[in-house]
C-alpha cells in the first residue's frame, strides 16, 4: 500500500503542476530595457548625454504608445515620449536601436527600438520642427506632433516628408506588420542589457486533454499496484 501511495501522491503533483498557470516576467510586458550609449543621443525634445538609461513601454490607459525613459537604475524619470508602431521582417535575440540619419553635427536621433525576439518595436514621435530637419536629412518621413504644445496622450501625430509637407501617417509610413508576416507578440545599440506596440500574449492549447489523461492514467495504475498487492 506504501508504493501505491507514494505514486498517487507523484502523480498528484504532477497534476497540480500542469494546471498551474505559467508566470509572465513584468519586463516582457513593458519591454524594460537598460541601454549603454557611449555616445550622446538624441531622442524626441532632447539629447541625452552619454550613459547607461533605462527605457519601457508606459502603462498607458490612452491608446497611444508612450515610452519613459529613466535613469540607469530606474530611479528617475528622464523622459517620456511618443511613439508609433515600428516593424521588421526578422527578430533578434538582441536588443535594436536604429538611428535617423544625421544632420550636421547633431547626435544621432532615435528612430526606433526593438525588444529582443519581437518582430515589432516603436518608432520615436519627433517634434514638428526637428522632424522636418530629420526627414530631410534622412530622406525619408519621420513621425511628428502636428501641435507640439499639445498633451502627447492627445495630440495629433502627422508624417513630415522629406519634400517638408505633413501627410497623414498613414500614408508615408508603414504602421502595420506586413500581411505575410505573422507577429509575434513592442532597438542595435552596443553594450546593451536586456533587463526588461502591444502586450498580447500568443494562445496556446488548453491543457483540460492532458490533464484528463494524466488522471486516467494515475487511477489505472493505482488500480493495477492495488491489486498486484493484494
Amino acid at each position: 500500500m506504501k508504493i501505491v501511495k507514494t505514486i498517487l501522491i507523484v502523480l498528484a503533483l504532477s497534476l497540480v503542476s500542469a494546471m498551474s498557470p505559467s508566470t509572465v516576467r513584468a519586463d516582457e510586458y513593458n519591454k524594460k530595457t537598460v541601454l549603454t550609449f557611449s555616445q550622446p543621443v538624441e531622442i524626441p525634445g532632447q539629447v541625452l548625454p552619454a550613459g547607461t538609461y533605462t527605457f519601457r513601454l508606459a502603462d498607458s490607459l490612452s491608446d497611444r504608445i508612450v515610452v519613459q525613459i529613466f535613469n540607469a537604475d530606474g530611479s528617475r524619470i528622464i523622459a517620456t515620449v511618443l511613439a508609433i508602431s515600428n516593424y521588421r521582417l526578422q527578430s533578434t535575440d538582441k536588443t535594436v536601436v536604429t538611428f535617423q540619419e544625421r544632420s550636421g553635427d547633431n547626435p544621432d536621433a532615435i528612430k526606433a527600438w526593438f525588444y529582443p525576439g519581437d518582430t515589432f518595436g516603436v518608432e520615436f514621435v519627433y517634434p514638428k520642427q526637428r522632424a522636418a530637419q530629420l526627414a530631410l536629412a534622412a530622406n525619408e518621413p519621420v513621425p511628428a506632433l502636428a501641435d507640439e504644445t499639445a498633451d502627447i496622450k492627445t495630440a495629433p501625430i502627422v508624417a513630415v516628408t522629406p519634400e517638408q509637407k505633413e501627410v497623414p501617417v498613414a500614408e508615408a509610413i508603414e504602421t502595420a506588420p506586413p500581411a505575410a508576416q505573422t507577429v509575434d507578440a513592442a532597438p542595435v545599440a552596443d553594450n546593451t542589457t536586456p533587463a526588461a506596440a502591444p502586450a498580447a500574449l500568443p494562445k496556446t492549447a488548453s491543457a483540460v486533454p492532458l490533464i484528463a489523461l494524466l488522471g486516467l492514467a494515475s487511477l489505472g495504475v493505482a488500480f493495477t499496484l492495488k491489486r498486484r498487492v493484494s
